[in-house]
């Protein structure tokens, strides 16, 4: 240990080889200043605690990263074949690989990078994307797909996202245990570890949030020793792709560069600081070199994936609708268009609803007069939706009376049009009448001839209107054409649903409203087939198209506008969507699939036990900010230049991310899930298992145990924590926050349960099946 010779005191040796007093430490500290370690003498000591070395050896963390991470391989590959079946949104997922496979176009709110890294493992399988994933319960053994290789892919990227928590917890200099509880809170999480076992984006999401972290604290790191060196350059651009990574998955990645460009700024303001001892030249140099790697660099990165989007999917598939006229135009034909024809009037077809892939359909039968909730209906014919081929799904297609088009003449989207049911002679028709499950939407249903051409006749006036306005006044073909079935005089658009079907009376099929939200997703359909073209109907010869070109970045801007524009109309009620503020308690969840036989079911829901450990830190942590700067105001130094450094330094960058993360879904009118607080969630883990290691240590003293080495290296030496109290604390963590996961885990795998067991772990809000 090193001793003053004055005062026989302990010391420590500066950066030049003088003894520095402890007293005139304790001073320094107490003074609260900050200079970025570009000091010699005490600056040099206290700053250096910043990039000390690792608290414990190389071989604990390892060991400890291997257990962690192993853990979280086998929770997360356990039974990943099982169950065999379509599950929650692998319907959109799976679908979207095997379009790339097809090379087919489609047009979906997120970007392309995760998606296609998806089709990618398809490819390398060999699979050639026959099967479209066309509804939750389809099963793999009848309709091939890799199923088992795309969900690994999740795995191995929740497996990782573990692996990278530790290690940047390592690097901000936390103990190999709170590491482990950090990696452990994600590790075992049931909506992690759910999340991470199907056909879904959020896997590649969470993983690039956290490699971002990781890459921008080891850039920020070798700023304070080696700033402009090969190695930081390398962080530097390496975080600039994590951060591409993210934005190219989903566009909720705003947030973590939101995160990451926060903490860049507040970098950036410390090296103004004229005590940081730069030139102003210096300061820009830093400043022009980290918006070349954090926001240049990464955008070329993430145009990069968009360019490869446009090269794979250049033939014309179900996404052509939602383009412009000249985006479709650069498309080739899709295997299928042989089957796309223009419509014409008197054309008699049937129309599908996109989103539930359902027949418009009617029947002789009428809606009750009264519904079981005392409203009154019209008593007129139902008009359903039908999943199955049937004669009652056929419509004629007719000019609106005295209109100057004949027989023949094509349909063009948003001229008006009128809808007659073949199988009864009737007109399709909406009206200001309660529908039966949506008070607020208009019930829709037919009337005969004789009403229809009388005083009812301007409530059979409809239009196909196109999704995009710019394709007004275009020919509406059969397959690629989708529109609204926009209704005139009440200005509602037909819109049908599969989550709760009607009654006996209604032959258990869809209901179909008049839905008043006319921009809905939810209210597109297309014409499926035309089914009276005669033989000799010119529509029958097959021309192939000869496509056009289009500028990339005018292609991108199209499609860049519409996935925000769409983005934002979601928007539409769902029986599963909840509010933020249940979020970080998991008081509710998400039903992603169900089974009858065996009362199985895969519901997505937080690590209860966990969630709220982290939110008790929360509150804890504002609890010492506040406590901290209260005592200051009246010169009582609590806690030590070191305890307030990881306060306001990496527990604030950690807790501010958190925020970042969470709190804008309160200003979004979109639909939201539990799984939009995943990267929150993420970031919160690390905040909570650093908070617990603070509150565990001595925080009031610079008394830190030195021997012979560490008087060589003072910033190698580690404040005291009080081991025994902490090591026990963490197992209690681990305990409980294992026994939930065990406890919730047969809704992470789809085990058999009884009702008993099923009630049993209906907590808060969460409403399970088959519970009665």
């Amino acid at each position: 240990m090193v001793v003053s010779k004055r005062s026989k005191t302990p010391a420590f040796a500066d950066k030049k080889g003088d003894v520095v007093e402890k007293d005139e430490i304790d001073k320094y500290v107490k003074s609260g200043k900050f200079n970025e370690g570009k000091g010699t003498g005490i600056e040099y000591i206290a700053e250096k605690w910043l990039l000390r070395s690792a608290p414990d050896s190389a071989t604990l963390y390892k060991v400890m990263n291997y257990l962690v991470t192993g853990l979280a391989l086998v929770l997360r590959l356990w039974r990943i074949s099982e169950p065999r079946e379509v599950v929650f949104d692998e319907v959109h997922f799976g679908k979207f690989a095997s379009y790339y496979l097809e090379r087919t176009y489609f047009f979906d709110v997120h970007p392309p990078m995760a998606k296609m890294l998806i089709a990618a493992i398809g490819w390398l399988t060999g699979y050639n994307g026959s099967f479209k994933f066309d509804d939750i319960g389809y099963s793999y053994d009848t309709y091939y797909a890799p199923f088992v290789a795309y969900r690994s892919l999740s795995a191995v990227l929740g497996v990782l996202t573990v692996s990278v928590v530790f290690q940047t917890m390592k690097e901000l200099n936390f103990k190999a245990v709170t590491c482990f509880i950090a990696a452990f809170l994600i590790a075992v999480d049931n909506a992690h570890v759910t999340d991470t076992r199907l056909i879904l984006l959020d896997a590649m999401l969470i993983f690039s949030i956290a490699l971002s972290i990781y890459c921008y604290v080891r850039f920020y790191k070798l700023q304070l020793t080696s700033p402009f060196s090969s190695e930081w350059y390398l962080w530097l651009y390496l975080t600039g792709f994590s951060l591409s990574m993210v934005m190219s998955t989903k566009y909720v990645g705003l947030l973590t560069y939101c995160t990451i460009g926060l903490a860049v700024v507040v970098n950036l303001w410390q090296l103004l600081d004229i005590r940081s001892g730069l030139s102003m030249r210096k300061v820009v140099k830093h400043t022009l070199v980290r918006i070349n790697g954090l926001i240049i660099f990464p955008f070329v990165v993430y145009l990069f994936w968009f360019w490869c989007h446009f090269a794979i999917l250049n033939q014309s598939g179900p996404g052509d609708a939602f383009m412009s006229s000249d985006f479709q135009d650069t498309l080739l034909d899709a295997p299928g268009a042989v089957e796309i024809k223009s419509i014409n009037y008197h054309d008699i077809i049937t129309i599908k609803h996109k989103a539930t892939d359902a027949f418009l359909h009617s029947h002789l039968a009428k809606y009750p007069v009264r519904y079981e909730d005392g409203r009154i209906s019209s008593n007129g014919q139902q008009v359903t939706c039908y999943s199955h081929e049937d004669i009652n799904n056929q419509w004629e297609i007719l000019p609106p009376s005295g209109s100057k088009f004949k027989k023949g003449a094509p349909v063009k989207l948003d001229a008006d049009i009128r809808l007659r049911h073949v199988g009864t002679n009737t007109y399709l028709l909406a009206h200001d009448v309660a529908s039966p499950y949506y008070p607020t939407n208009e019930e829709v249903t037919t009337v005969s001839e004789e009403e229809a051409n009388g005083e009812s006749y301007d409530f059979t006036l409809f239009r196909f209107q196109p999704i995009l306005p710019k394709n007004s006044g275009r020919v509406a073909k059969t397959k690629n054409s989708a529109f609204r079935i926009f209704h005139v005089q009440t200005a509602v658009a037909l819109w049908t649903h599969n989550d709760k079907l009607l009654p006996e009376w209604g032959f258990s099929q869809q209901e179909v409203n008049g839905n008043k939200k006319v921009q809905d997703p939810e209210n597109n359909w297309f014409v499926d087939s035309i089914v009276n073209m005669p033989e000799n109907d010119s529509r029958r010869i097959y021309t192939p198209k000869v496509p056009t070109s289009m500028p990339f970045f005018q292609k991108w801007y199209e499609l860049q506008f519409l996935m925000f524009e769409h983005n934002n109309k979601l928007s539409s009620e769902h029986p599963f969507a909840s509010n933020p503020q249940s979020w970080p308690l998991s008081l509710s969840g998400v039903s992603f699939w169900t089974k009858e036989e065996g009362r199985k079911q895969i519901f997505f829901t937080g690590n209860i036990v966990g969630w709220w450990f982290e939110i008790v830190s929360v509150a804890l942590y504002l609890g010492l900010v506040v406590a901290d700067l209260i005592t200051r105001q009246r010169a009582v130094y609590a806690l030590n230049k070191m305890a307030r450094q990881k306060l306001y330094g990496p527990m604030a960058f950690l807790i501010f991310g958190w925020c970042i993360h969470y709190f804008p879904f309160f200003l979004m009118a979109r639909q939201k899930f539990l799984h939009h607080y995943l990267p929150a969630h993420l970031i919160l883990a690390m905040f909570s298992a650093a908070l617990w290691e603070i509150v565990f240590t001595d925080n009031q003293s610079l008394d830190f145990d030195l021997d012979e080495e560490d008087s060589k290296n003072p910033h190698d030496a580690e404040p005291k924590v009080y081991t025994i109290a902490y090591y026990l604390f963490c197992l209690s963590v681990i305990v409980n926050v294992g026994g939930c996961f065990i406890y919730f885990a047969p809704l992470v795998y789809g085990l058999s349960m009884t009702v008993d067991q099923i009630k049993a772990r209906q907590w808060f809000d969460i409403k399970l099946q088959f519970a009665k």
